[in-house]
């Protein structure tokens, strides 16, 4: 089950979309989550107090590599491919993931 989202992650997650609005972002729902999406594709997702992103093998690899990050695995035992999980302590980071999820979901 997905923690509750605390006011400080809300208020990041507020952050990255005003970042990315310009860009075309738009915020929605997805599997009861709030989300960042480009038309109707997902780009971000909000999983407790991390941001999850869908981002090209490359750039995945180096999101991975941030401090706390692991893959998205939201069922549990089952990692979502191209999906990166950042948690809050590193948010200064997510309006790069995000723009770089932006720009691979849209093609």
């Amino acid at each position: 089950m997905m923690e509750k989202i605390s006011d400080e992650a809300l208020a990041a997650y507020d952050d990255l979309v005003a970042e990315l609005e310009p860009a075309g972002v738009t915020r929605g729902q997805s599997f009861g989550m709030p989300c960042l999406k480009i038309g109707r594709k997902m780009v971000a997702g909000m999983f407790g107090n991390a941001m999850a992103f869908k981002l090209p093998p490359g750039v995945l690899e180096e999101a991975l590599a941030v401090p706390g990050a692991g893959p998205f695995d939201p069922a549990g035992g089952r990692p979502m491919k191209e999906w990166v999980l950042i948690p809050l302590e590193q948010s200064a980071v997510w309006a790069e993931y995000g723009a770089d999820a932006l720009e691979y979901v849209r093609g």
